[in-house]
């Protein structure tokens, strides 16, 4: 379901229990339309994440790491202004719309007590977050600024005053009396979703539709049904995420009217982490990640042409002694090559009683033609001494860019620095200004546990790669890398793991390479010891002997459990 004025009203009921009287600690800025609000209350530190995002606007609290721009935004820098050390008062829903309102006390520099009030408004590409003074309602500051030329009804400035968005007429669903409902109900001619949506506040598609499928399952009992629906969502929530076939909806409780794979969550939030963290995600990286992904796809573009170009080179190389024989030729024959002929034909002393038809510059003299062939053959077997090593050299370029784009496709947010960092280091980007950067948190391979209790590591970056195989694992851990293609290097800490173990190691390879997608991947497993890096070599490559190599078919489902595995 979409985050609807329904779910709005359980997630505002969910959050009053558990951050009533906290205090905000810490405000980050993660990302451009997203504001996280670390809030202590009982001895706890919850991470409130605020999301005027277009596509996933929502308000919850998440367990999933986040990294914050070295250099913080100008709305971040009001809010911690206004809203550090603060204590919330009071989270409030304005109607069933998607509008909340996060009401907070804080002292000011004379000690006088000042209410704050941070309003989330969830409408879509329309989203936002306005920080507003309560007592005189004028915008301290707003994540998006929007102008009178943008927006006839209300601007979103600081110093202007805040003005609600339009309200709903339909009735509040929560609020509204019996005897109005039984009304509405009684005069519709077909009771459906799109009715509902017309006579009542804050319902989305899929709860109105849910709410219609009740009520005509047990048309004699409207009333009824119309009342266990709304006391569930105040007293039994059930989150609940169904996967159908076209798609995944995330709801209160458990909808009848879905029909697909049903998984039950401890509250709303968690709920929205699942649902949202994988595509919020991908979208983090997409707008991190969209430059290097660009500049590395050109380069690869580039490199790929000059490989072609260097094979077209070597391919030309094996015509050299052809030259040669040309020239040599035109020597012998001067005086038979007529003066401006566009070709002549030659005795061919190396192949008996055969004339070599010769291809000539008209404007070059005999001689001048001869020589030009002899300098052909000349560059060409320079050539070919050069030539070889060049190709090797793209190869390995084309391999390495094949690697980052690779990992750019499954890298968190979090990644995305790492990954940049190596690229600057490497030479394929410039470092951003001169100013001092801060130094990046180190960066730690991905940890999973096998079946049977083994640990696996997981290299999530080329530099972690080389980190992980040369100085992390000893000679006797198991190495594994999907054959041929680019991929994490992956370790299991162990000299002789189980065959389970090997299996899943081997997934996770698999999985951490360009074919994770494919029904099946070969993936090669050796010793470390057998793991070399060549003199000069790019970061992630290294050559291998005395490989094994085992097929595995990629399975996300499997990689989730690895990751919740415990050790034994």
């Amino acid at each position: 379901m979409s985050f609807d004025g329904v779910f709005t009203h359980a997630m505002v009921s969910e959050l009053s229990e558990t951050l009533a009287t906290g205090r905000i600690s810490k405000i980050h800025q993660p990302y451009e339309n997203e504001i996280i609000l670390v809030i202590r209350t009982k001895g706890k530190n919850h991470k409130l994440l605020l999301s005027a995002h277009p596509s996933y606007a929502r308000v919850q609290l998440t367990e999933i790491a986040y990294a914050n721009p070295d250099t913080p935004p100008n709305f971040v820098m009001m809010l911690r202004k206004f809203l550090e050390g603060a204590i919330l008062e009071q989270i409030h829903q304005v109607e069933n719309d998607r509008v909340i309102h996060f009401t907070f006390t804080k002292r000011d520099e004379l000690g006088d007590l000042q209410n704050i009030v941070l309003i989330v408004e969830l409408m879509g590409r329309h989203s936002t977050i306005v920080l507003v003074n309560k007592e005189n309602g004028k915008i301290l500051d707003a994540i998006k600024h929007i102008g009178s030329s943008q927006n006839s009804y209300r601007s979103l400035l600081p110093g202007v005053e805040y003005i609600d968005p339009p309200k709903q007429t339909q009735q509040n669903p929560f609020e509204s009396s019996k005897e109005k409902v039984f009304e509405i109900l009684s005069k519709a001619s077909e009771l459906n979703g799109s009715y509902l949506q017309n006579q009542f506040q804050g319902l989305g598609k899929d709860t109105a539709d849910e709410i219609a499928f009740r009520l005509n399952e047990r048309p004699n009992e409207k009333m009824l049904v119309w009342q266990s629906f709304w006391s569930s969502l105040e007293h039994e929530l059930a989150p609940t995420l169904t996967i159908t076939e076209k798609k995944e909806f995330f709801t209160p409780l458990p909808f009848s009217s879905l029909e697909g794979k049903q998984e039950n969550f401890v509250n709303l939030s968690e709920l929205l982490d699942t649902f949202y963290g994988g595509k919020a995600e991908k979208d983090r990286v997409k707008q991190q990640g969209g430059e290097l992904i660009h500049k590395i796809e050109n380069e690869l573009k580039r490199n790929q042409s000059k490989l072609v170009k260097l094979q077209q080179t070597l391919a030309d190389t094996e015509h050299a002694e052809n030259y040669r024989r040309d020239g040599e030729l035109l020597t012998t024959f001067m005086a038979q090559v007529p003066k401006g002929a566009p070709f002549v034909e030659l005795p061919n002393y190396y192949e008996e009683d055969k004339l070599l038809k010769i291809n000539l510059n008209p404007a070059l003299t005999p001689n001048q033609n001869a020589q030009k062939y002899f300098q052909k053959y000349q560059k060409l077997k320079n050539a070919v001494k050069v030539v070889h090593g060049q190709i090797e050299q793209t190869n390995q370029e084309i391999r390495y860019l094949e690697s980052v784009l690779s990992q750019l496709e499954i890298a968190g947010p979090m990644d995305i620095q790492m990954i940049r960092e190596e690229l600057i280091e490497q030479g394929y980007v410039k470092n951003r200004g001169a100013k001092k950067q801060k130094q990046p948190k180190k960066s730690k391979p991905e940890e999973f546990y096998s079946s049977d209790g083994s640990l696996i590591l997981v290299g999530r970056n080329n530099l972690q790669n080389d980190q992980l195989t040369l100085r992390t694992a000893k000679k006797t851990d198991i190495w594994l890398h999907a054959k041929d293609i680019p991929g994490s290097h992956v370790i299991i800490k162990e000299s002789d793991p189980s065959n389970e173990t090997l299996v899943e190691a081997a997934n996770l390879a698999a999985y951490y390479s360009k074919y994770r997608l494919s029904a099946q991947v070969p993936v090669d497993y050796v010793q470390v010891k057998h793991v070399h890096k060549p003199n000069g070599a790019k970061p992630g490559y290294v050559i291998y002997e005395n490989q094994k190599t085992i097929y595995v078919t990629p399975d996300e489902q499997l990689l989730e459990t690895l990751k919740t595995n415990t050790p034994h």
